[in-house]
């Protein structure tokens, strides 16, 4: 999978979705992702496979398990598997959601 495909897959979700950030704010609830490292697979002292680690970012105002389930359930079907963090941002009054997905090869 692609980073321009991972974009479309998210759009499907019916959210506002961007890469990195907004040029205008939003109302939660919204999504942002970015590449956040890579991890990739050398031999032969080169890269031999990329492997691209991005952070899906879903921000809500409150805990919001049906939004969160859409997300994930999304991921699953494109066999995606990913690792959950959360935390509330006092300072913008939103809590944060942060899936870390690999996309291997995009």
């Amino acid at each position: 999978m692609t980073q321009a495909e991972l974009y479309a897959a998210l759009k499907t979700l019916d959210l506002p979705v961007a890469y990195g950030e907004f040029t205008n704010p939003q109302v939660p609830p919204f999504i942002t992702y970015h590449h956040a490292y890579s991890n990739d697979m050398m031999a032969d002292n080169h890269n031999y496979l990329d492997v691209a680690n991005y952070q899906i970012e879903l921000y809500t105002t409150k805990k919001d398990p049906a939004t969160e389930k859409k997300v994930q359930d999304l991921l699953k079907s494109l066999r995606l598997p990913y690792s959950k963090v959360e935390a509330y941002i006092e300072s913008e009054g939103l809590r944060q959601v942060i899936y870390e997905i690999q996309l291997i090869g995009g």
